[in-house]
């Protein structure tokens, strides 16, 4: 263990807490209609866009007609990018003349990038152009990503409201989402990673002559504005192939640490949203301190098990490190631990290390948080609707043992939101194993294995947990451009994303119907440290009940065999 380690962990989570405070205060004003220092500059910006679009800004929607009104837009965002790869060929910046994308593979693409997911099963820089890269994909990272958001808004929203049936407007949301909060980070934040190295340009690809007096081509492009919103969106989606391990999309340490915190902070900052609009602050400290617990357990758990490397490596004699296999050497093991984490914590996907060179136990940390769904600070309000489900769960059990009816925010806990949360869980562990099972067992499925054994099984897990988890990272040992992964992932990440947004929709319909009870002395407090430590506690053990006869058969096998000396 080093010490300069561990500090930089704490100066990270230190400097989250102080960005996401005001951030959660902002977006808090944003949502609430409330006047900004933004609003000389984006008010008209707003109103023109509500003109042209024939949208009535003071009409608000219950849950069915919100939850509509999201899904006809999400799934009019796949159809254009769909048929954008199709033609991609006839469309302007492609100096490149890439062809057309195979319609499996753009089908792929396009319910990854819809659902936040980004799984690309492609190598970017030498399938996509820059009109796809730039009007496809980096226009889908900003609306999926706002999509999460206001997910998470409404369903604050239905926490909060007394007998309402309204939940807000989606269009009204949508747009404030874009325009007052990722379109200005972005734009702030592009520039420092511009200012840092990273690429941003429309010229062709550079040849350029090597040392050795061969031509390389050299592949550059709008790279800086499709990597911010990579991370602030939590997509994850590069433009490169290495993705953050490429020196032009990630060059230097600050750009690095930029990159982590700008997965994380949107996150953090709802639950300062929740602790405001609810009136409770504590509502929301409560909420992030049960994700940084596990965050900070699953941190540790990756960082000793790749800090120990693998025994193996060392019989060999080797001088270099260890633990520095499938690592940049710019980064080294804190950062690629911390990365790793974070990144899988956040449903991100961004990589700077490759997670299929992980030690057994280091690449479980990656899917262990996969598959608890998103809430270890989660997507981008995804991660905050996730843990409500799970808080939904925990006060359920709470009430069981106290002998009341759970109650949370003054508002009882009954059969339609107890039925929603778990449907949530549910929808998330069945088409991880589901899918995995089937893959483990079918010819396409095992067509895509490069490795043998347990870490075969490990890759197809990952697989199925990232793509149910809207993650989009991998394990690069498992060849997933074919017809059976690329449809039977795209059904996951469909299933991942909406097959959780409608039922927490439901309950943010239901909760907000709800008229509001007095807490009396049998009310448990959802606000201190107990609860905290409750709630982790349930995300934990229904992880574990789930999906540990499946982690036992693949990274812990493989840790087993790898201390007795056995390798694949």
């Amino acid at each position: 263990m080093n010490g300069r380690d561990i500090l930089q962990m704490v100066l990270f989570i230190l400097t989250l807490i102080i960005l996401a405070w005001p951030l959660g205060l902002f977006m808090k004003r944003v949502f609430g209609g409330e006047r900004t220092w933004l609003d000389p500059l984006l008010r008209p910006l707003e109103r023109l866009v509500y003109r042209l679009t024939k949208v009535n800004p003071e009409q608000e929607m219950n849950w069915r007609e919100y939850t509509w009104a999201l899904l006809v837009f999400n799934l009019l965002g796949f159809a254009l990018v769909f048929l954008m790869q199709l033609i991609q060929q006839y469309l302007p910046l492609n100096p490149q003349q890439f062809g057309a994308v195979r319609p499996d593979l753009a089908f792929n693409t396009a319910i990854s990038f819809m659902t936040n997911t980004n799984w690309q099963a492609y190598a970017g820089e030498s399938t996509m152009s820059y009109f796809t890269q730039m009007a496809g994909l980096t226009v889908q990272m900003f609306l999926s990503a706002a999509t999460g958001i206001v997910v998470a808004i409404a369903l604050i929203r239905g926490l909060v409201r007394r007998q309402s049936k309204n939940i807000g407007n989606f269009w009204v949301d949508l747009t404030r989402a874009v325009l007052w909060v990722l379109m200005p980070l972005c734009l702030v934040f592009s520039l420092v990673l511009v200012s840092q190295g990273v690429v941003q340009t429309l010229s062709p690809y550079i040849t350029l002559n090597t040392l050795e007096g061969a031509l390389q081509k050299v592949a550059v492009g709008p790279v800086a504005s499709m990597e911010i919103i990579k991370e602030l969106g939590t997509n994850g989606g590069g433009f490169m192939n290495a993705n953050s391990a490429h020196p032009f999309e990630n060059p230097t340490p600050l750009t690095n640490w930029i990159e982590m915190l700008s997965i994380f902070v949107i996150g953090a900052g709802l639950t300062f949203t929740l602790g405001r609009m609810s009136g409770d602050k504590r509502q929301g400290r409560v909420i992030l301190a049960a994700m940084l617990i596990l965050f900070i357990l699953m941190l540790g758990v990756c960082y000793f098990s790749e800090s120990y490397g693998n025994p193996l490596v060392a019989d060999q004699g080797v001088s270099a490190p260890i633990s520095m296999e499938g690592k940049e050497v710019r980064f080294g093991i804190a950062n690629s631990t911390l990365f790793t984490t974070v990144t899988t914590a956040a449903s991100c996907g961004a990589v700077n290390n490759m997670h299929d060179s992980l030690t057994p136990l280091g690449g479980m940390v990656p899917m262990l948080q996969m598959m608890l769904g998103e809430v270890v600070i989660g997507g981008v309000g995804a991660g905050f609707y996730g843990m409500i489900a799970f808080v939904i769960i925990t006060v359920f059990v709470i009430g069981l043992m106290v002998g009341r009816t759970p109650e949370y925010l003054g508002k009882k806990i009954e059969s339609r939101e107890m039925k929603m949360a778990t449907l949530v869980i549910l929808i998330h562990a069945t088409f991880i194993l589901l899918g995995s099972g089937l893959a483990a067992v079918s010819q396409g499925g095992l067509a895509g294995i490069l490795n043998p054994g347990a870490h075969g099984l490990s890759e197809i897990l990952y697989a199925y947990s990232s793509a149910t988890g809207n993650n989009g990272s991998a394990f690069a040992g498992l060849s997933a451009n074919t017809l059976y992964y690329n449809l039977s992932l795209a059904l996951c990440m469909f299933a991942g994303r909406f097959g959780v947004i409608i039922p927490i929709l439901a309950i943010a319909g239901s909760m907000a119907a709800k008229k509001t009870v007095p807490a009396g002395p049998g009310t448990f407090e959802t606000n201190g440290p107990l609860f905290v430590l409750l709630l982790a506690a349930v995300v934990l053990i229904v992880g574990a009940l789930t999906f540990f006869p499946a982690l036992s058969l693949g990274p812990i096998v493989e840790h087993l065999l790898m201390l007795a000396g056995k390798a694949f």
